[in-house]
């Protein structure tokens, strides 16, 4: 069973910084995609980051040049870095794994969850 915990969330000011981390329990080789995203009170989950294993990054035109998303292929750990943060940045951010096959969505893994809280 895959498990992805998220850590790193907290209160932080406007214009601070925070760095998520998503421990994966297996190889994160094993996902087509990971990715982070957030979802604030009475709204929708969306998306901030994402990347392939393929190499290609997708970012939310709200956290360009703000986010970057990483990993660390050792650790099993992906990483949301997060500048110049925002009050709108505020919500539960949660880590995101997909297994695809042919394209088709065919396994998808989410953490528990972790606040982000930007206070001005």
């Amino acid at each position: 069973q895959v498990r992805l915990v998220e850590s790193g969330g907290g209160l932080v000011q406007a214009g601070g910084s925070l760095r998520l981390s998503c421990e994966c329990s297996g190889s994160i080789f094993s996902f087509n995609a990971m990715g982070w995203y957030r979802q604030a009170p009475g709204k929708q989950r969306d998306l901030v980051a994402t990347f392939t294993n393929a190499g290609a990054t997708n970012y939310a035109d709200s956290v360009k040049g703000r986010f970057t998303i990483s990993r660390d292929n050792v650790k099993n750990t992906v990483y949301l870095h997060m500048n110049s943060l925002k009050l709108e940045d505020t919500a539960v951010y949660y880590c995101n794994a997909e297994v695809r096959r042919l394209g088709v969505l065919v396994n998808d893994y989410w953490g528990q969850g972790t606040q982000v809280t930007v206070s001005s």
